[in-house]
């Protein structure tokens, strides 16, 4: 009897195990840990040594910084503004060399690889008029900031306003960016206006991040053609480690991370790239 109970026990545990393993969803690939939560901002047209180290922009120094993963070798991939977007987004320009709305792609791309997954995504861009909205500008929105938009395969339902930002960032989609105007993001602004956006907008979900098993990702589109596109790139969480990281990346290795975050497989030019793995503790 003791053999059979036993037998039973061990029977039962199995079965528990490949139910659990069949309704997770797909396992963080190693050395990436699996956020709850990913949130990644886009901020515009600055170089690093414009922003690290900058008085202007004492937010994103003494807290984002001081208290994450700068990476100290972070790069765009081309110049003007669009086609890195699309980069970070899909892993590819797309052949895009210009600013130039509207397109349309079918290509893959991170919001569709999270949707077939089973997570959620969405695209959140300040000033934006409506959820779904294709026009090319309305106000100090920019169609050409906003890639999710171009791509057929992405719902429009995950294409957002700002002001649709949850105040229970429990309800946050798995991964979302969050663009801000073509003032707030430092294009047509200065380093200080911006910095003051993040903190006001931002400060509160990275505070949140910190013990809610979730990360930040700060960085921007390109720099100002003063310093080989290199940019400011850092990350900002509870399994962050603080610290400078002397690595190369570009937006294909901060999609490439992404994308093991949640066992996505990868997309075009981030096969080709490394996914982050040092920063973790």
């Amino acid at each position: 009897m003791r053999i059979i109970r036993r037998f039973i026990t061990a029977l039962a545990a199995t079965m528990l195990s490949g139910a659990a393993a069949m309704t997770a969803g797909p396992a963080s690939a190693a050395g990436v840990p699996r956020p709850d939560h990913v949130v990644v901002v886009v901020m515009e047209n600055h170089s690093y040594n414009q922003v690290i180290g900058s008085s202007s922009a004492p937010y994103i120094n003494n807290t984002l910084k001081a208290g994450g993963a700068n990476f100290t070798q972070s790069f765009a991939v081309t110049h003007p503004s669009e086609p890195n977007y699309l980069a970070l987004f899909s892993g590819s320009t797309q052949g895009l060399t210009d600013d130039s709305c509207p397109h349309t792609y079918s290509a893959e791309n991170l919001g569709h690889q999270l949707v077939a997954a089973g997570d959620t995504f969405k695209g959140y861009s300040e000033g934006q008029p409506s959820v779904g909205y294709t026009g090319c500008q309305s106000g100090r929105y920019y169609r050409k900031h906003n890639p999710w938009v171009n791509f057929s395969n992405v719902p429009s339902s995950a294409n957002v306003p700002l002001s649709q930002w949850p105040a229970d960032f429990t309800t946050l989609p798995t991964v979302s960016f969050v663009v801000p105007d073509i003032c707030n993001d430092m294009h047509d602004c200065g380093i200080a206006t911006g910095d003051t956006w993040l903190k006001n907008h931002v400060d509160a979900y990275a505070q949140w991040a910190k013990t809610h098993n979730s990360l930040l990702i700060l960085t921007f589109d390109e720099d100002d053609r003063s310093q080989s596109n290199q940019i400011a790139t850092i990350f900002y969480g509870q399994h962050v480690r603080t610290g400078g990281f002397s690595e190369r990346i570009t937006h294909y290795s901060v999609l490439r991370t992404v994308e093991d975050a949640y066992g996505l497989g990868c997309v075009a030019n981030s096969c080709g790239a490394s996914a982050i793995t040092d920063v973790w503790s």
